[in-house]
Formats: structure tokens, C-alpha cells, sequence
């Protein structure tokens, strides 16, 4: 069975961020993910994380401006110097805290831009941004999301993050498949998670519609849990949704 870390950000919402870290080891979660630290001191996090026995498994680099709908700024040539101050602080929080990867937001195209140009930057950011992980033992990954969540987003598919792994060529740098945007983009999920699969160091979970729970919509949740240990999957699966209702309420998916 895979792997589950609770993703904070959206789960035990209930709760402010720094008490999340108990709630979900009461609920029986070895490990949490979240999008992003930045707003407390790296000393606060790791000391819930202790506390609680927790393994801390993920989280983003700095997005930009996150309420004015900023999504990252890898592929802006106009912000290539603040990329790489952002690389250095998510560094810096990521050593602190002991995360094993990041995840690194591609950031949306800007209008006076060219689809060309945008490729270019987001690639020459990532081999400046995994060798910097490098240097650190720590992995780099990128998502691709839906257009319907994030329009106007750069990275929108499995194939167009495959080719840009390949053409960075950085041995740390490796995928985050969330089967919530995928299923919305292209569906076929089991035959693409095992073509893929060299490349996925991480996989988001969440139903569609809605972006609930497992359970709650159209995804068969149980054949994709076998089909992961059938392929051989030993990462964590981040649980990424907004639940229907009450965090713990909604955990009646979980396989344990």
C-alpha cells in the first residue's frame, strides 16, 4: 500500500497552520507536506515536526505573489535573478527542516513573452536550480497542473515535463504527478503512471470533481493504491484536496 503524507495546507483547515502538524499525527499520518514555510521561522516547523514524530516530505519554492494568482516565475525571463534568490531561501528552509525534495513552481506566461522563450528560461532556471540542489542532496521536482485551475500556466502535461527533464538532464531533477490535474488533462492515468514512472518522485492525490477526497468522484482509487505497488512505487502520495467537509470526517478513504 503506498505511502500517505497529509498535505496541511488544505487538510485540518479547522485548525491555524503550527497546530495542523498534531492533528495529523492523531489521525494517524506519518508524514506532512505543505506549500509553503515561509511564513514562520524554520525553528517553529522543525519543532512540531519532532514533537510530533512527523517527516516532513515536501514543500515549494517561493511563488511570487501567491494572492495576486502568481504561480512561480521559472519560466519568466524578466525574474531570473529573483528565481535564484528564491532558490537560496527554499535551500536554506529545506536543509533546516530536512525535506528530501522541493518543488519548484513554473509560473504562468506572461503575455509579452513567447511560449520559445519561456521554454528556454524555465530550462536554463532548472539547471541552475537542481544544481544548487545538487550541492545539497535534494531533489527537484515539477508539476504539471490543469489549465482550468491555473490558466494560463506553463507546465500543463506529463509529456511536455517529461522533455524538459531530458533536455535540463540534471540526474536530481524528476517529476510530481498529481492525479487530480492529470485526470483533468489527459485521464489514461494507469498507463501514464507507469510510463512515467522513472521520472515520478512524487505523486498528489485528489477526486475529481471538486477536488475532494478519494471517493467522492469519478477516480477509481483502489485500482490506482494496487496499481502503484504493482509498479513498484516506494515514494509518498501527498493528499492534496479540500475535504467535503470535516478534515477527520473525510479520512474514512484511507486504506489503514
Amino acid at each position: 500500500m503506498p505511502k500517505f503524507a497529509a498535505n496541511i495546507s488544505m487538510l485540518f483547515t479547522e485548525l491555524p497552520f503550527i497546530e495542523r502538524f498534531g492533528a495529523a499525527r492523531a489521525a494517524g499520518f506519518d508524514a506532512v507536506e505543505f506549500l509553503f514555510p515561509y511564513a514562520f521561522e524554520p525553528d517553529q516547523i522543525s519543532a512540531r515536526l519532532e514533537r510530533f514524530d512527523l517527516q516532513l516530505v515536501l514543500h515549494n519554492m517561493p511563488p511570487g505573489d501567491w494572492a495576486a494568482g502568481e504561480r512561480g516565475m521559472a519560466c519568466d525571463p524578466r525574474r531570473i535573478g529573483e528565481f535564484q534568490d528564491n532558490v537560496g531561501l527554499a535551500l536554506d528552509y529545506a536543509e533546516e527542516l530536512g525535506v528530501p525534495q522541493l518543488h519548484c513552481l513554473a509560473g504562468k506566461l506572461h503575455a509579452a513573452v513567447t511560449m520559445e522563450r519561456a521554454h528556454e528560461t524555465c530550462v536554463a532556471n532548472l539547471r541552475f536550480a537542481a544544481a544548487q540542489c545538487q550541492q545539497r542532496g535534494i531533489k527537484l521536482l515539477i508539476e504539471p497542473l490543469n489549465r482550468f485551475d491555473a490558466p494560463g500556466y506553463f507546465l500543463t502535461g506529463t509529456r511536455q515535463a517529461a522533455a524538459i527533464i531530458a533536455e535540463v538532464g540534471a540526474p536530481n531533477l524528476f517529476m510530481q504527478y498529481d492525479i487530480y490535474h492529470m485526470q483533468r488533462m489527459e485521464g489514461n492515468l494507469a498507463d501514464t503512471l507507469r510510463a512515467q514512472l522513472p521520472l515520478i518522485g512524487h505523486i498528489q492525490l485528489a477526486d475529481v470533481p471538486g477536488r475532494h477526497e478519494p471517493g467522492t468522484g469519478e477516480i477509481n482509487f483502489p485500482f490506482l493504491f494496487r496499481h502503484l505497488d504493482t509498479l513498484g512505487y516506494d515514494g509518498w502520495v501527498g493528499c492534496e484536496y479540500t475535504p467535503l467537509g470535516n478534515t477527520v470526517d473525510g479520512l474514512g478513504w484511507r486504506p489503514w
